[in-house]
C-alpha cells in the first residue's frame, strides 16, 4: 500500500467537516477506486497554524518516511496575521524541502496546494477587512510558492480560481470549505497525483 502525508492547516484538517470529507482523505479514496493501491493519509495539520508553526509541530511528530506522496497547503493563517511576504517564502521553502525529503528525496512527489481565498467568505465581508487586499497579498503569496514549488521540482495545484468561484460552498461558519468545496479541490489534485504515482 502506498504512503500519503498530508501537511498543512484547517483547510488540510477540514475544519467543520467529517473526517471522511477532508480534501486528502477524498483525493485518496478517488486514487484508490481507480486503482492505485493508496492509503488513507497520515495528516499533520491543526486550524490556525501558520508555516513556523507547521514545523515546529513536525519537529515533535512522529514520522516512519519513505512516503510515496507529500501534499503541503499552508499560509492563508500567514496573511491573515499579516505577516511579511519574504518570510513566507522562506519558511516555505524550508517546509517543501522538508516534505521532499520525507518523500525519501523525490521532489516529484510532493504536491503542493494554492492558499484559497477566504476574502470571498461571508466571514471576511462580516470582518471589515479589505477584501482586494486580502486577495492580492494571497496572490502574491501564492505566486512565491508557486516558484518555489517549480525550482524544487514538484507538482504545483492552483486551487484558488476554485475558491472564488464556489464562495457559497462552505462549512457551518461561514469561512471554511464544506465538502463539496473539498471534492472540487481533489478533483484538480487528482490528475497530478493519479500521474505522479505511475
Amino acid at each position: 500500500m502506498l504512503r500519503y502525508l498530508a501537511l498543512g492547516d484547517s483547510y488540510t484538517i477540514g475544519e467543520g467537516v467529517p473526517a471522511a470529507g477532508r480534501w486528502p482523505m477524498q483525493l485518496a479514496a478517488r486514487l484508490r477506486h481507480e486503482g492505485a493501491p493508496l492509503g488513507d493519509p497520515e495528516i499533520i495539520a491543526t486550524t490556525g497554524w501558520t508555516t513556523d508553526e507547521l514545523w515546529t509541530a513536525m519537529d515533535g511528530a512522529s514520522f516512519s518516511p519513505p512516503y510515496d506522496l507529500v501534499s503541503l497547503l499552508i499560509g492563508v493563517n500567514n496573511q491573515y496575521r499579516g505577516r511579511s511576504a519574504d518570510e513566507y517564502r522562506d519558511e516555505f521553502r524550508r517546509l517543501l524541502e522538508r516534505a521532499i525529503e520525507l518523500a525519501d528525496g523525490r521532489p516529484s512527489r510532493a504536491v503542493v496546494l494554492s492558499i484559497p481565498d477566504w476574502g470571498v467568505t461571508p466571514f471576511a465581508h462580516g470582518s471589515g477587512r479589505d477584501l482586494a487586499r486580502i486577495a492580492n497579498e494571497l496572490d502574491v503569496y501564492n505566486a512565491l510558492a508557486h516558484d518555489e514549488t517549480q525550482r524544487a521540482g514538484s507538482y504545483w495545484v492552483d486551487i484558488t480560481p476554485v475558491s472564488r468561484s464556489h464562495p457559497g460552498l462552505l462549512a457551518d461558519d461561514g469561512l471554511h470549505p464544506s465538502a463539496e468545496q473539498y471534492t472540487l479541490w481533489a478533483n484538480e489534485a487528482f490528475p497530478v497525483v493519479r500521474q505522479l504515482l505511475k
